[in-house]
């Protein structure tokens, strides 16, 4: 068995798609009306399709118990970029304790959206700040071979 990608409801499928493409860049690759699946590999279903499919009336919007989950190499572009759009954010910028920055903030239908930095780039961050391999490792909880490679990006 494989998993495929993971499908979320949508009550307005024009609105979901102008936002995950124009926010968030997307790319549709499949488009049957009622669905559509994007490049990075998540569907949007219509909720009145999803209704009929599941036999049930109830859909809850902003369950707040599911989040999918993007990176970004140029994070500070892409805030800036966020400024462009009405935003409902959950929070701004957060900064973990292994140095990633993330923001969290919902789609139209109150889907939770975290948009990181990507691991690599945390990497070449610290690196360029002066922090020698070992300690970057240590810092971002990843091995040193992933820091090492990240030196080749």
């Amino acid at each position: 068995m494989n998993f495929k990608c993971p499908l979320i409801v949508v009550a307005d499928m024009a609105v979901s798609r102008t936002f995950y493409e124009d926010v968030l860049r997307q790319k549709v690759i499949l488009d049957f009306g009622a669905n559509i699946t994007f490049a990075g590999d998540f569907a949007l279903q219509t909720k009145d399709s999803w209704r009929d499919f599941i036999k049930k009336s109830e859909i809850l919007n902003k369950p707040n118990n599911f989040e999918l989950y993007f990176e970004e190499e140029a994070f500070d572009k892409f805030m800036t970029h966020l400024k462009n759009f009405s935003i409902d954010y959950l929070h701004d910028v957060v900064e973990y304790p292994w140095g990633q920055r993330v923001t969290r903030f919902y789609d139209p239908d109150g889907h939770i959206i975290e948009v990181g930095e990507s691991m690599t780039t945390v990497v070449k961050r610290f690196l360029s700040q002066g922090m020698t391999v070992a300690e970057t490792a240590e810092k971002t909880q990843h091995p040193i071979e992933f820091v090492r490679k990240c030196l080749s990006f």
